[in-house]
């Protein structure tokens, strides 16, 4: 297998993996995290004040706010398969569109 220019093969690209994820979250992306989280708490309140009653709205309210949260539940969450029951949140698929504020009882 000849590569040329551009395209030359390397180590990386020969056996590397396709998606580099790495294993722990950075402080930038802990930062971004909660900021995500409180800008979801702001959103919920916001409604709130408006004055609109949903059950959607009572699931929102019954979850913790950031604040509230402690760092295991804010960067980690619950997986079965993982050693220890717990995985890293950026692991996960879609993270930033899901709420990952519940996790099974004792977990």
């Amino acid at each position: 297998m000849l590569g040329f220019g551009a395209f030359k093969t390397s180590s990386p690209a020969l056996g590397g993996l396709l998606w580099k994820v790495p294993w722990r979250l950075s402080a930038p992306r802990k930062a971004r995290v909660r900021s995500r989280l409180r800008a979801v708490d702001d959103v919920i309140s916001a409604v709130q004040r408006s004055g609109v009653e949903c059950a959607a709205l009572d699931r929102a309210l019954a979850l913790p706010k950031e604040h509230e949260m402690l760092p295991r539940d804010k960067y980690t969450t619950f997986s079965k398969s993982a050693k220890g029951y717990r995985k890293g949140v950026h692991k996960v698929p879609k993270w930033t569109r899901i709420t990952l504020r519940e996790n099974p009882r004792g977990f």
